[in-house]
């Protein structure tokens, strides 16, 4: 029980200290996770939401940036500028194959 209450409470404490980063992270991840499935299971509405997930993700990253500038600056603009042009790629694959 104590390792439930560990994790709830740094989930708690993750989400309150910078919301934002908090839900790109989530966005990110069920985007892996939708990615990971449409790989195992050939089925376009997994590809077509974890790739929708990505984009609005690395979009989310750039505003937020913008916005407020952090420390790793540059490495954070070029990998959701690269995410968001994979991403673009993988829907412009999808359409063709249609």
């Amino acid at each position: 029980m104590r390792l439930w209450n560990f994790w709830f409470s740094s989930f708690v404490l993750a989400s309150q200290y910078n919301p934002p980063r908090f839900i790109e992270l989530l966005m990110l991840t069920l985007a892996i996770a939708m990615l990971a499935i449409a790989s195992i299971i050939p089925d376009r509405p997994y590809l077509v939401l974890g790739l929708s997930l990505v984009v609005g993700a690395s979009i989310s990253i750039l505003v937020r940036e913008a916005i407020v500038p952090s420390p790793q600056s540059r490495v954070t603009k070029i990998t959701a500028l690269l995410l968001l042009l994979i991403s673009f790629y993988g829907f412009v694959d999808l359409i063709q194959t249609l």
